[in-house]
């Protein structure tokens, strides 16, 4: 499985467009969050070679317009995904997307398709979903900007699916959070089974400092560009370098 991001603060190839917000892509076909931009969106996906008519499904974290902001330029495209919100989602935005194509309301944990699930609704207030990707190494966890608080995330992902979590990636929230906080969530994440970060988007300087710093050659640099091959993909991909081929980065 590939994880791509596609929208993103900061840009990690060049040639593509940076901007405050978060879009990753599950293989191709399942596009979690859009960004703030649907122009930025598209022209990063179209510059990465992402075939828009393959994506089935959007599944939205949460209501905030940098994450929710592409979806319009995205349908304006003439694809028709089925579109992944949770039930708290404001209903004129819901009934906005009803006219134009598939809404499912996302309550409990719940399947997107085989091997990838929606944490359902966590938090009061802000509330939010996540993405939990079943690999050969284990599951992955995309999140959008984890406002109920990304151990919170993470330990729901637990109870959904077993094992130790391959990677967590996406928004982290720690933006303004202090050292010492930033060391305990780190000391959580470790407990809980996580092997690798990629925090990005609303995580912060210092706290993806200080993950770096935890998780060594177990830290990932995300930003528009970054493809992340986990499972099969990352054996094909490793196979190729030693024969000289491609690198997994774009």
């Amino acid at each position: 499985m590939r994880f791509t991001t596609v929208f993103d603060n900061d840009a990690f190839a060049p040639g593509l467009v940076s901007g405050w917000g978060y879009s990753c892509l599950v293989g191709d076909d399942v596009l979690f969050d859009t960004g703030a931009d649907g122009r930025t969106l598209l022209f990063n996906m179209e510059r990465m070679g992402v075939k828009m008519g393959r994506i089935a499904s959007v599944v939205l974290s949460h209501a905030h317009g940098d994450h929710t902001g592409g979806l319009g330029a995205l349908l304006s495209t003439g694809i028709r995904p089925t579109v992944y919100v949770p039930r708290s989602f404001p209903r004129r935005f819901k009934a906005d997307v009803r006219s134009l194509t598939r809404l499912v309301e996302v309550e409990g944990p719940m399947e997107i398709q085989p091997g990838i699930r929606s944490t359902g609704e966590m938090g009061r207030g802000i509330v939010e979903q996540a993405l939990i990707v079943e690999t050969e190494e284990g599951s992955v966890v995309v999140t959008g900007c984890a406002h109920p608080g990304i151990v919170n995330v993470v330990r729901r992902a637990r109870e959904v699916v077993q094992g130790d979590l391959a990677l967590v990636m996406g928004g982290f929230h720690l933006g303004g959070t202090g050292r010492g906080r930033i060391a305990r969530i780190i000391a959580d994440l470790r407990e809980c089974g996580v092997l690798r970060v990629g925090p990005c988007h609303c995580t912060g300087d210092r706290a993806k400092q200080m993950f770096a710093d935890a998780f060594g050659a177990d830290f990932l640099s995300i930003g528009v560009g970054r493809v992340v091959p986990i499972g099969s993909e990352a054996v094909s991909v490793r196979s190729a370098e030693g024969r000289g081929g491609a690198d997994a980065d774009l």
